[in-house]
């Protein structure tokens, strides 16, 4: 009977972790279900309104040539021209091409999307984009850093500048800056996707952010993005501004008013470009989840992905006579008939 009872008690044990094991198959095939549920997203961008649609069209197609035109110019002039072989103007090439990748990741789909009934983007699509988006972004906030510290050393040790801001040097801080760039980037989009997505799948924006679709507390990722963004933002910022508090200070002690203009110009533009980028991205991806408005994302976004792309070329341009020079060289035309 003892015997018995023992055979029995494992017999039922067995059937019962079996069905325990079921149960739990089934559980994890039906979240794998409820994340695969969602295999497109329709991004609602700015308008539904067929006739602002078409002038937003126009205008952001403006924008976007003349930031393709403008910044391949900037790298192709750095490129040709000797004279602009240099850390400063190899950055500029650096934050160029940055800027021309950002503004291509998102600013063609969204002209397709204005003027096309269809305004859907694959989950896989959905995700590179939002990859690639982050990554350039995160790369563009620490090659500010480095083209702040390459200021610093021109203007607090200009008899050094050349041996302090070697090539290999410039070659370390860009492919860091990158490195960065690909981590972090990657450990956001994977959080992203390890939330379940079961619908609806509208994304009240003009690019990819799925993060606000998921049908699952996102505390976790909220917390993840404030961490990423003191990484990314709050640890730049600090070395852009020690970096700027030697400057100033160093271009004080410049004796002519004439020296200390000219010093501070070479800065002026990079100060304008930081301000443009960090404090709309700060304000969009360190606030709490709480807080966003969906139309106030897209207007920083924008601001930050498009104008500033596009602004860019012209900031850096009209007060640089090096790069005027080197246009009007590779145009043919001499300095003189500026």
């Amino acid at each position: 009977c003892l015997y018995t009872s023992i055979y029995l008690y494992s017999c039922n044990h067995r059937r019962n972790m079996s069905s325990s094991l079921l149960r739990r198959k089934a559980t994890h095939s039906q979240g794998w279900k409820n994340q695969s549920s969602v295999t497109e997203f329709i991004l609602l961008g700015f308008s539904r309104n067929p006739r602002t649609n078409w002038i937003l069209f126009f205008l952001f197609l403006f924008l976007y040539l003349f930031t393709v035109l403008g910044n391949g110019l900037i790298v192709t002039l750095i490129r040709v021209d000797a004279r602009l072989h240099t850390p400063m103007y190899f950055f500029l090439s650096i934050l160029s091409l940055l800027d021309l990748s950002y503004a291509t990741t998102t600013v063609p789909q969204m002209l397709i999307h204005l003027v096309s009934k269809s305004k859907t983007i694959s989950y896989v699509g959905c995700v590179v984009q939002m990859y690639i988006f982050l990554t350039l972004g995160i790369t563009e906030t620490w090659i500010f850093a480095a083209m702040a510290y390459d200021r610093y050393v021109a203007i607090c040790y200009p008899l050094h500048y050349r041996v302090k801001m070697s090539q290999t040097l410039c070659v370390l801080l860009a492919v860091s800056s990158a490195l960065c760039g690909l981590t972090c980037a990657l450990v956001y989009t994977v959080f992203a996707m390890n939330l379940p997505y079961c619908g609806p799948n509208e994304i009240n924006h003009f690019f990819c952010e799925i993060p606000t679709l998921a049908c699952a507390d996102t505390s976790l990722n909220d917390q993840v993005d404030f961490i990423l963004g003191f990484i990314l933002l709050l640890i730049p910022l600090p070395l852009i501004l020690a970096s700027y508090v030697r400057i100033f200070t160093a271009i004080l002690k410049i004796g002519s008013t004439q020296g200390r203009i000219k010093a501070f110009s070479t800065c002026a533009s990079h100060i304008t470009v930081v301000t443009m980028f960090c404090i709309p991205c700060m304000v969009m991806y360190m606030r709490p989840g709480s807080e966003a408005s969906p139309e106030d994302d897209k207007k920083l976004a924008l601001f930050y992905n498009v104008i500033s792309a596009f602004l860019n070329p012209i900031i850096y341009s009209l007060r640089n006579k090096d790069v005027k020079r080197a246009f009007f060289k590779l145009v043919g035309m001499s300095a003189g008939t500026q």
